[in-house]
């Protein structure tokens, strides 16, 4: 039938280096909630043997986050974020599509909707030309405004085109790989010269559609061009104690993950955390379209954040921003949750971080 591409779907050797790496499978033990388990239902579903309403073809396109951990461990280089995207290219249509991802969807691609949202919460503004470009994310642009104007403080002459559109990740990611693909291109065509931005997710999707040598996520972008970053982060008349949450995509697709870490301990105590490169369970829709999944990967992460003694933990991607944020509130706990750029800018002394909340003293 030939439902997936033959030669991706044929590089998979069943070798099982994915299953250690796959959050699903450290949830379930399943061997079908593992990359090796969904890839043969992919060829059951290729080869007729199962069709496209089985349940477990549904359950199993959708139980999975998307993160691509599998992908850096596999030794055959099988490309398992984009055989997920075609599968719920199959599974994902009309009425299978989540409402939720659907009015997302509906929402990123009109422009005059984000163009108005960015008239109300008034993320970064710039110039519309020049060789350097920062993309507004969709929907950051609403909820992290502040994000696009600390990047933009950190590059002062960068371009921010007006009248951006989404970049069409939420779409590929979605069951619509094809309308997302076109929104990238229509999105390089708005941005001249390089694209740089503050999502590692949109960073990937960007990526894979206009090159790599077009699209930089901020933090390698100011690795690459920039000068060391200045100042220091200071809680209590100490330097902070900061740990990182990689960004799935942006580590296992791109191979971004030295970067922020080095930029962080320009200007912090960089604390390295158990798990800190494992995926957060925010995940694109995830975390909105399966809650108690997406809890149950979260939880033990914040476990380990605050067992380290963070004052905060710096996020490269809006959505891992607002998990965390979310996280960390519903537990009371004293751990800040803070995007990258605006790290950067508050150690030189540019806006004032959310300060951690002081810890409760023990009796005794």
């Amino acid at each position: 039938m030939n439902l997936f591409d033959p030669e991706l779907l044929d590089r998979c050797i069943s070798c099982g280096f994915c299953l250690p790496a796959c959050p699903t499978y450290a949830l379930t033990g399943d061997e079908g909630s593992s990359p090796r388990g969904r890839i043969t239902l992919m060829r059951a579903l290729d080869t007729g043997v199962l069709p496209v309403d089985d349940p477990r073809i549904r359950e199993e396109a959708s139980f999975c986050l998307g993160c691509r951990a599998c992908e850096p461990v596999c030794p055959a280089g099988v490309q398992y974020g984009q055989l997920l995207e075609t599968w719920r290219d199959l599974t994902w249509t009309g009425r299978h599509r989540p409402v939720l991802a659907r009015g997302l969807m509906t929402v990123a691609a009109r422009t005059a909707l984000l163009r108005l949202l960015g008239l109300v919460r008034r993320p970064a503004r710039g110039p519309a030309g020049g060789p350097v470009s920062l993309m507004l994310g969709c929907f950051e642009r609403g909820l992290f405004p502040g994000v696009s104007r600390a990047a933009r403080a950190l590059l002062p002459g960068v371009a921010v085109p007006a009248g951006q559109g989404c970049c069409g990740a939420l779409h590929a990611h979605n069951g619509e790989s094809a309308a997302g693909e076109e929104m990238a291109r229509r999105l390089g065509e708005q941005l001249p010269g390089v694209v740089v931005t503050t999502s590692g997710g949109c960073a990937a999707h960007l990526a894979t559609v206009l090159g790599r040598e077009r699209v930089h996520e901020l933090s390698e972008h100011l690795v690459a061009t920039g000068p060391t970053p200045v100042g220091e982060v200071r809680v209590d008349g100490r330097r902070a104690r900061v740990a990182l949450q990689d960004s799935c995509h942006l580590r296992n697709g791109l191979g971004v993950a030295a970067q922020p870490r080095a930029l962080i301990a320009a200007v912090a105590e960089l604390v390295a955390v158990p798990g800190e490169a494992s995926c957060c369970g925010a995940a694109g829709t995830y975390a909105m379209l399966r809650p108690r999944d997406s809890r149950r990967v979260l939880d033990p992460k914040l476990d380990a954040v605050e067992a380290a003694g963070v004052d905060y933990v710096v996020a490269v991607n809006p959505g891992c921003l607002r998990q965390l944020q979310t996280g960390l509130r519903r537990r009371g706990s004293r751990v800040r949750a803070v995007h990258l750029a605006d790290l950067l800018v508050h150690a030189a002394g540019g806006r004032p971080l959310p300060r951690p909340r002081r810890r409760a003293l023990r009796a005794g």
